[in-house]
């Protein structure tokens, strides 16, 4: 019987399949997430997962399975009832790093004895509120402190490992470089 090889609870065979899968079709790595959500009074929505579409199909299996609600701290206006959208915005980006770092560490052979991260953003409410217009409104900074530990690897395989996850992770692309987000009354 064949033994699954999984490091960082990566399975590292599905992993290869998958990277071979995309790279002989580049359309299977093309995939669409979608939340809908519902407004709750005040600053609160609950959203619901979507679909998920991957070359061009749509698989509906995740389509309300799960919920997430936001709301904004009390200094803030809200009722305090849920996470806020600028928290959402780091748990993404933690997220996102953890998939980016535990994949690349799985396949480079590193296995990880724990893994932290701290993630802060810094905003300035002036332009939301109408005070500055002309600034732009959104985080001015975003800082994200990792901890590793892997005693198989040097201080500078880890590092390498941060660097990568930097470049590949998809969330951190989205939030460093200009995207377009349309919007429509439906």
């Amino acid at each position: 019987m064949e033994t699954k090889q999984t490091v960082n609870g990566v399975d590292l065979q599905a992993l290869n399949e998958t990277i071979e899968a995309v790279r002989g079709d580049r359309a299977l790595g093309k995939v669409s997430f979608a939340v809908n959500g519902e407004w709750q009074g005040g600053f609160r929505v609950n959203s619901q997962t979507g679909g998920l579409t991957q070359a061009g199909q749509v698989d509906n299996s995740r389509l309300g399975k799960f919920t997430m609600s936001s709301d904004e701290p009390a200094p803030l206006l809200g009722t305090d009832t849920a996470v806020s959208p600028a928290e959402y915005v780091l748990q993404a980006l933690a997220g996102c790093y953890t998939v980016t770092l535990a994949a690349n560490a799985a396949s480079r052979g590193i296995e990880l004895e724990s893994y932290k991260l701290e993630l802060e953003a810094d905003f300035d409410l002036a332009s939301f509120l109408g005070v500055a217009p002309e600034e732009a409104p959104g985080a001015r900074e975003i800082r994200v402190k990792v901890d590793l530990s892997a005693p198989g690897a040097t201080r500078e395989e880890l590092q390498d490992l941060v660097d990568t996850v930097q470049k590949r992770s998809p969330i951190r692309d989205t939030l460093v470089r200009p995207v377009d987000v349309v919007t429509t009354l439906a």
